[in-house]
């Protein structure tokens, strides 16, 4: 994946579904009607955020101790032929984002890639995440 393409990829949000009750989702509006938040969108963002950085020292914390790569992580097929080419395999491990490459074989991968471990988002081939799946925790 080229890196312009990575960093579009990035910027996009995912998409998740909430359920929430008639009067949590009326005082939502109200907050929106009255200026607050631009939709409920952007006041759900933010309370998340706020929740977010409340809990930020366990997160900081637990990504030490479970040795998570914080942020974004790619694999390209160079990175991957690499470490084929030492013998050795890799135990992907990321709070964030995790990448490989498009150009990625499912040979190649299963050959590298011993377990797959991602709190967020995992970006790879359909084809790649179906024969990795059993790597995948």
């Amino acid at each position: 994946m080229a890196r312009q393409e990575l960093k579009e990829r990035t910027a996009e949000a995912e998409k998740i579904t909430i359920n929430l009750g008639p009067i949590d989702l009326g005082q939502i509006d109200l907050l929106v009607q009255e200026g607050f938040y631009a939709n409920r969108s952007d006041l759900i963002r933010t309370a998340i955020r706020n929740q977010l950085g409340q809990h930020a020292d366990v997160v900081k914390q637990t990504v030490a101790r479970k040795s998570l790569v914080l942020g974004m992580q790619h694999y390209s097929r160079a990175d991957l032929e690499a470490l084929q080419a030492a013998g050795e395999r890799l135990h992907i491990h990321v709070l964030g984002l995790a990448s490989i490459a498009s150009d990625v074989s499912v040979e190649l991968a299963l050959a590298t890639i011993e377990s797959i471990f991602v709190l967020g988002s995992l970006h790879a081939s359909a084809v790649l995440k179906t024969a990795l799946a059993p790597r995948i925790r």
